[in-house]
């Protein structure tokens, strides 16, 4: 290095020390620096793509001047020599809390707060556009010095709380500065998830599908007060409407959550920068099609320690598989030329991102990539073209390097931000790391000096037996300890920048005193570093099915032409039952039925003995759904299941195993009126919007009961208390709704509101109501209800006490009553309850199906429509059509599934035994001519399970035995929604 110009003695005399430091520390005496100081010799990477060999850095006054291979140096400047050592940006964080106290929770009681705390403000609390992060910012030392030593110069952030949180700034990290100076960007972002507010109580939402509509009425009403069109002062609308044109970064933090924001969004033409899961890799191409930016947290997760075969089985296979696949995320991301960013998000520390990064360049990302998702594409997500990039008249913010930065054996020395210098590791100080034959006493050891440059650590060895040791390396000055047979040994030396042996003094257990000599011969390696390094070269990476999890599919069904031969047919049609006929199965649709049918190049299954029937439908699931009920609000028409349809449920694959092909998903019954509908097929594998039936027949839940009252929570704070309550509730918000389709057909200005968009929709004929009810009284009331508003209630779910009623369903015109085979008993509402209750609806004329509303009983529904032979003598033939034609009619799809009839959908399950038998299994389920379920298939996936699992829990054990960090077991408890499940999401604190 050369020796600096124009300083005083004093500080010449400094660069004569061990230290050799070129600049003073900073003594509390701040003066302008107007002079330059010269990088010289170093290899310049002023952009991702942009390097320069033997190149020179110019700065002044905290900014680049000029940066190239022929700088001129001005003859006043300070001049670094860089021989050999490396220049990059310094690293930009997008997404952080730095400086931002965290949010706390705030107690409560039992009784949650419906109305808004805040006046003058949106109706909903965690609604916080007008938070600002510069107005909470306040410095925060120790955390800007991890950041800085993990290589960052600048970070946005913001306070991370509630749904829509308000602006985000971007902050230098120099320590040496001042807010003044520090503060780059004031309002730099605006920020939102689907979290709501620690710091607020307001109930709602209380679910992200109540998030998701949340938002999309803020963007409405947002609309509609830009407009003009309110006559009340709203500070939280008004800061979203100044705010519009920052970048919105939207924190997902799950793999469907970055679709459900990118649906938000794509309503009202916003495109989000989205914080995402880690995981994307699952689901790449829907994460593709969002065309979004992402910001991506490196929170690769730990082998787990599956050494205890017992505790062992607690662990999922997915959780092992995201173990072993997580870090190729990155790599998946930019193989799909999908544009991202890293952030210390969900990091323990920012010093764990360079090994994260390395770790996902063993996994196939490049350099560039990695570079840029720490420099350029962050800065282009905060708009600025100051950080993240050394051109000219950006910030002076760059990291020197004593090589390739990401190598294990680089070290990062300095970190300049804003043209101030903060040091890391000693630039002048030799990296003593490798491994030596030490000679102490005579005697030969083996000595093999790890860890980083800076703190390296030490074992000292004698054949295979370690000796307990310390090392300390300082301004130059080497102290090495061992003990040996409880004597101690210690020696000191000083590193020489001429020789790479070690030696100095030493002091023998006796107090003798002598000299040591440590001979180099070989480079450092970690415990296990050549096994590791080997395996890391090539890391084994399990393939991804669809979905991700056990049972998965390598490649998504596709509908084939399949002819059975020689089935007995259930057709659910007035044909009945046909004995040893075919059925062939085109272009997923039912071609032909009869005798002797030609193959045409068909697939030809021998079904002799075997019977073939229209795919099993459920009236009421709740099974692929992410969240159940949103609680927050007496009425929650504004919600949607389509939202939060979960394709990763295992219960699909249950279900396809027991014959059922179409559900209904239904919103719980946690209040009178509960959300919309989604009617889907079960095509395991596929992504939420191809489950979803296409011109989806429109549906939502009502509900009855003890739910809805509140008795199963002891709430006293929500309106309705009490059934009459109940009633009130259906008929004001009915009114309500007329009085809004009165003014939206005015043609005066509208405020549009999504609640009421669904009740005029009920109103007109539009959507149907699907009705949780058990006693016959509020039964009665319901239908009063909408005989008042010119309406039928299409389906009672549930119904146990429809027996007593029939006849006024069947006059009122409900469309069916959907019921359960023989539950009874399990809580008051139900005591009435009898298992012939079927059989009587029944026999009064009504359409009547069985449902489950239970993740285990779907996979039986055909056991459970066999009980209604036993409990009141319904007929076999249509005792079957209460799974299939029947629940097909009350979801308005009969046109297209629920018999076996020639131009309707593939949707069929062929069954080795009489359907309605408990023994009888589906050996094969076809959704539009695609198997989804095969019985032998199935015995083939489990054998794989149990392989890839073997397989798994021995590479977790490796890494375990090669040092690497592991997690305890743990066992992720069973998901089975019902309707009264009370749903707590992460983020979400509410009574349903």
């Amino acid at each position: 290095m050369k020796k600096l110009l124009l300083l005083f003695p004093t500080i010449l005399c400094a660069l004569l020390v061990s230290s050799q430091e070129y600049f003073p520390k900073n003594d509390g005496v701040s003066h302008p620096n107007n002079t330059f100081t010269a990088f010289t010799n170093a290899t310049i990477y002023v952009t991702p793509s942009q390097k320069i060999e033997g190149g020179t850095l110019l700065v002044q006054n905290g900014k680049v001047v000029n940066v190239g291979k022929n700088v001129t140096v001005p003859a006043n400047a300070t001049t670094v020599d860089l021989q050999g050592k490396h220049i990059y940006p310094s690293f930009v964080d997008p997404y952080t809390d730095f400086g931002v106290e965290k949010p706390k929770r705030q107690g409560g009681g039992r009784s949650a707060q419906y109305e808004p705390s805040r006046s003058g403000y949106y109706w909903n609390d965690h609604i916080r556009t007008d938070i600002n992060a510069y107005e909470k910012f306040k410095f925060d030392d120790k955390k800007a010095k991890e950041f800085v030593e993990a290589g960052f110069g600048a970070v946005s952030t913001h306070h991370q709380d509630g749904v829509a949180r308000g602006t985000g700034m971007v902050v230098a990290l120099n320590t040496q500065g001042n807010n003044n100076e520090r503060v780059l960007q004031q309002k730099a972002t605006q920020h939102f998830s689907f979290s709501r507010s620690l710091e607020m109580q307001q109930a709602y939402p209380s679910s992200v599908m109540g998030s998701m509509a949340l938002l999309r009425q803020m963007y409405y009403d947002a609309q509609w007060y830009e407009d003009g069109n309110s006559t009340t002062k709203d500070l939280a609308l008004e800061a979203l409407i100044a705010h519009k044109n920052l970048p919105s970064i939207f924190e997902s933090g799950d793999k469907l959550n970055n679709l459900r924001a990118d649906k938000v969004g794509d309503v009202f033409d916003i495109q989000y920068t989205i914080v995402g899961s880690g995981y994307e890799y699952e689901n790449i191409n829907e994460v593709k099609a969002t065309n979004a930016t992402y910001i991506i947290p490196l929170n690769f997760p730990d082998a787990y320690d599956v050494s205890n075969t017992y505790q062992a089985a607690y662990v999922s296979l997915s959780d092992m598989r995201r173990w072993n696949q997580a870090p190729q995320n990155p790599k998946t991301l930019a193989d799909n030329n999908i544009t991202f960013a890293f952030t210390t998000h969900d990091l323990k520390s920012p010093k764990e991102l360079i090994a994260k990064v390395r770790k996902a360049m063993e996994y196939g990302l490049t350099f560039e990539k990695a570079l840029e998702a720490l420099t350029t594409v962050p800065a282009q997500i905060l708009k600025n073209n100051r950080v993240g990039n050394l051109n000219t008249n950006a910030h002076a913010n760059f990291i020197i390097t004593s090589g390739p930065l990401f190598e294990k054996e680089t070290t990062l020395y300095e970190n300049w931000i804003q043209g101030g210098r903060h040091e890391i590791n000693d630039m002048s100080q030799k990296d003593i790391r490798g491994k030596y034959e030490l000679m102490v006493a005579g005697t030969a050891y083996e000595l093999a000096i790890t860890g980083e440059p800076g703190k390296p650590k030490a074992e000292v060895k004698q054949d295979t037996v370690k000796h307990k040791s310390n090392l300390s390396y300082t301004k130059k000055w080497m102290e090495l300890s061992f003990t040996k047979d409880d004597e101690t040994y210690r020696m000191t030396g000083i590193v020489s920048n001429t020789s790479d042996d070690l030696s100095g003094r030493l002091v023998l257990p006796n107090g003798n005193e002598t000299s040591f000599r440590a001979r180099k011969t070989g480079p450092a390696e970690e415990a296990g570093e050549e096994k590791k390094a080997e395996e890391k070269s090539s890391p084994q990476v399990m393939p991804v099915t669809y979905p991700n999890i056990a049972y998965g599919n390598s490649t998504l069904p596709r509908a084939q032409d399949i002819l059975f031969k020689n089935a007995t047919v259930w057709t659910g049609e007035e044909a009945g039952i046909l004995e040893e006929t075919d059925v062939l199965i085109k272009n997923g649709k039912i071609s032909r039925i009869g005798k002797n049918l030609s193959a045409g190049g068909a697939q030809v299954v021998d079904a002799t003995g075997k019977h073939l029937t229209a795919g099993i439908i459920d009236e009421h699931s709740h099974l692929a759904l992410s969240s159940v009920n949103e609680g927050g609000h007496n009425s929650s028409a504004e919600v949607t299941m389509e939202d939060v349809v979960d394709p990763d449920d295992i219960g699909v694959y249950r279900a396809l195993a027991g014959g059922v092909t179409s559900a209904q998903l239904l919103h719980g019954s946690a209040n009178p009126i509960g959300g919309r509908s989604a009617v889907v097929k079960f095509k395991w594998g596929e992504n939420a919007e191809n489950m979803i039936y296409d011109n989806s027949p429109k549906f939502i839940k009502f509900a009855l009961g003890e739910n809805v009252k509140q008795s199963n929570w002891g709430s006293n704070s929500r309106f309705p208390q009490s059934r009459m309550g109940v009633e009130q509730v259906f008929t004001d918000y009915f009114n309500q709704a007329l009085e809004y389709e009165a003014k939206k057909k005015s043609g005066k200005p509208y405020r549009h509101d999504e609640e009421m968009e669904t009740l005029v929709e009920i109103l007109n004929g539009d959507r149907y109501i699907s009705c949780h009810s058990y006693v016959q009284s509020e039964i009665n009331m319901l239908m009063k209800v909408a005989e008042k508003f010119d309406f039928n209630i299409n389906t009672f779910t549930h119904i146990l006490e429809g027996y007593k009623v029939a006849e006024t369903m069947e006059k009122h015109g409900v469309v069916g009553a959907s019921t359960f085979s023989d539950w009874w008993g399990y809580k008051y509402e139900v005591n009435d309850a009898i298992p012939y209750n079927a059989a009587i609806m029944y026999n009064a004329g009504l359409n009547v199906s069985i449902n489950s509303d239970d993740g285990e009983m779907i996979r039986r529904l055909n056991q459970e429509a066999a009980k209604t032979v036993k409990y009141g003598g319904v007929p076999e033939y249509e005792a079957w059509k209460m799974v299939t034609i029947n629940p097909a009619k009350m979801l308005h799809i009969d046109d297209r599934v629920g018999s076996i009839k020639e131009g309707k959908d593939a949707d069929v399950v062929l069954w080795n035994d009489h359907p309605l038998s408990m023994y009888s299994k589906p050996e094969k389920t076809l959704i539009e001519g695609a198997v989804y379920f095969d019985l032998e298939q199935d015995l083939q996936k489990r054998n794989a399970v149990k392989k890839e699992r073997n397989d798994l829990i021995t590479m977790m054990l490796n890494e375990k035995n090669g040092g690497g960090k592991t997690q305890a077991p743990r066992q992720k408890p069973q998901r089975d929604f019902h309707c009264e499940t009370d749903h707590l999401e992460e983020g979400f604190h509410t009574h349903h």
